[in-house]
């Protein structure tokens, strides 16, 4: 006969200030979500914007040649970067909100449990991108450094 442990056979249960304080950080996520779906389009305007205006930049200059024309392209491919990788926690924190929405009208564990795997992942998400974030600020830091020293030294 096995044993289980006394962790093993806990269940927890949410109080009532406990239930609508997650039901109100449900609300919150889903406005956030909505006007980071918003904040996306923006950018993805300001890309085709950009990207426009630099080819026709391009086009107006002919000291730029070339260069002008394809700034443009690469303008409006780092906004649509921008906007593809400002998606991702955008779209983890709506389901998150819309499924815990959901549990709770329908009283369903399930639906809880998945929307909280939801919130991790925006969370993971977004401290994956603060590490690469701050590693690119580390490099950018010790490559000033270097490009002093050897400035320095000439």
């Amino acid at each position: 006969m096995e044993e289980y442990s006394v962790i093993e056979n806990f269940e927890m249960k949410l109080s009532e200030s406990a239930k609508d304080f997650f039901k109100e950080t449900a609300k919150w996520a889903y406005f956030l979500s909505i006007l980071g779906y918003i904040g996306i389009g923006f950018i993805i305007l300001a890309g085709l914007f950009a990207g426009a205006l630099f080819s026709a930049m391009g086009k107006v200059n002919p000291a730029m040649g070339m260069m002008g024309s394809s700034f443009g392209i690469v303008m409006a491919f780092v906004y649509f970067a921008i906007a593809l990788l400002y998606f991702f926690p955008i779209y983890y924190l709506n389901k998150f909100a819309s499924n815990a929405k959901t549990a709770f009208k329908n009283s369903d564990s399930e639906t809880l449990t998945t929307s909280l795997e939801y919130l991790k992942s925006h969370y993971k998400y977004i401290g994956i991108m603060m590490v690469v974030v701050f590693s690119l600020y580390v490099l950018m830091f010790v490559g000033m450094i270097i490009a002093g020293i050897a400035a320095s030294q000439t």
